[in-house]
């Protein structure tokens, strides 16, 4: 549920981190301590996961407009 409310964003990621692991009581040293080991390796990981949130998105968004009929037909490919 916490990959649905992040946002499409780098960086995103480690903000709904902290937050889940606030929620599930983790002690605040050991959340910072591990977010500080975390940062340290996670830029590159972290454009993956973007790249993937924001492809999601994407298919999401075409299937419901696609759904409504709001995709304009000269766009849609050809099937077959």
């Amino acid at each position: 549920m916490a990959s649905i409310g992040t946002a499409a964003v780098p960086g995103a990621g480690i903000i709904m981190l902290i937050i889940v692991l606030q929620t599930l009581d983790f002690p605040d040293e050991a959340v910072t301590g591990g977010i500080a080991v975390i940062l340290a390796v996670d830029r590159i990981l972290d454009m993956c996961r973007t790249a993937c949130n924001v492809t999601g998105d994407c298919m999401v968004t075409t299937i419901v407009a696609a759904g409504e009929n709001a995709v304009a037909p000269e766009r849609v490919p050809a099937s077959g």
